[in-house]
């Protein structure tokens, strides 16, 4: 499958942005992608810098202004495209929402984020509630989709639950990026682990993992930081963890990469991680923490 993924980095001009990425998926059309992955919230800045009411107004339905126009992209090109939105549910009730649109234009189906980080820099809990629609993969022509959300691709039990509901590619479009106060060693180990723990996920359930990042630098509104270097590094691997590409941290990135969606199934007979599954002893994963 011929997999278009796109770094970008973004200004506080949304249609700037938007013309951007329509430009982008075109070419990636033309180049034959079948499936383009966006980034996290790739319609704007990375908002989540600073607790601003405002913000809220950048907010949209789903179905809405997005889906639509990048809808009728899909259907013009016939791609599978996955959107990374920032949702209105209802008057203050908004998720962080990934968005697979068919490549008849319809919404094929949609992720919640369900892993809200609340850090310096990343302060999502003010402005998304956790997903409520589960771990459940989205199906669609180029096949069924296992699609989470930046601060996700940390959790084991995510990518499992997506594996377990058959998800034959996991997908994570990303927001992350070095504060400026990071020595040159701390930024290696931070994208060093970003990178071996979603190859994990990849090779712990033998799939492929796409997972595109934002670059460029963004400034804290607020001035209480100094803003984040977004540090891209986009990149996808096989059901082995063998990278098949990755990006370089500060340049834009428009690429298509091969996936071969039939390895998944010769990688599970040699190592049978699932057949040896002691799904009997488990039940600890469902507590907080496990006192003696």
């Amino acid at each position: 499958m011929k997999t278009g993924v796109i770094q970008q980095a973004n200004s506080g001009n949304i249609e700037d942005n938007t013309t951007r990425l329509f430009q982008k998926i075109r070419a990636l059309a033309s180049q034959g992608a079948e499936l383009i992955v966006l980034q996290e919230l790739h319609n704007g800045l990375y908002f989540c810098q600073s607790e601003d009411p405002q913000a809220f107004n950048q907010a949209e339905t789903i179905p809405g202004k997005s889906t639509e126009a990048f809808g009728a992209l899909a259907r013009e090109l016939g791609v599978v495209l996955v959107l990374s939105l920032f949702e209105k549910r209802a008057a203050g009730l908004y998720h962080n929402t990934a968005v697979v649109l068919e490549k008849d234009g319809s919404i094929a189906g949609k992720y919640r984020k369900m892993h809200i980080p609340d850090d310096p820099a990343y302060y999502e809990k003010f402005y998304f509630t956790p997903g409520d629609l589960g771990f459940k993969p989205i199906q669609t022509s180029v096949g069924t989709l296992g699609v989470l959300v930046c601060w996700d691709q940390w959790y084991p039990e995510a990518a499992r639950l997506m594996a377990l509901g058959g998800a034959e590619i996991l997908i994570y479009p990303t927001a992350i990026g070095w504060a400026s106060g990071d020595t040159d060693e701390e930024k290696r180990r931070q994208l060093n682990a970003w990178i071996t723990v979603q190859r994990g996920h990849a090779v712990a359930n033998s799939l492929p993992v796409i997972s595109v990042n934002r670059t460029g630098y963004e400034p804290d509104p607020s001035g209480q930081t100094n803003g984040i270097a977004f540090w891209g590094n986009t990149f996808v691997c096989g059901p082995q963890g063998e990278l098949l590409y990755q990006a370089p941290a500060e340049e834009e990135v428009v690429r298509i990469v091969e996936i071969d969606k039939s390895r998944t199934e010769n990688v599970r007979r040699w190592w049978p991680f699932f057949r040896d599954r002691r799904i009997d002893c488990f039940d600890g994963l469902t507590k907080r923490w496990i006192d003696d």
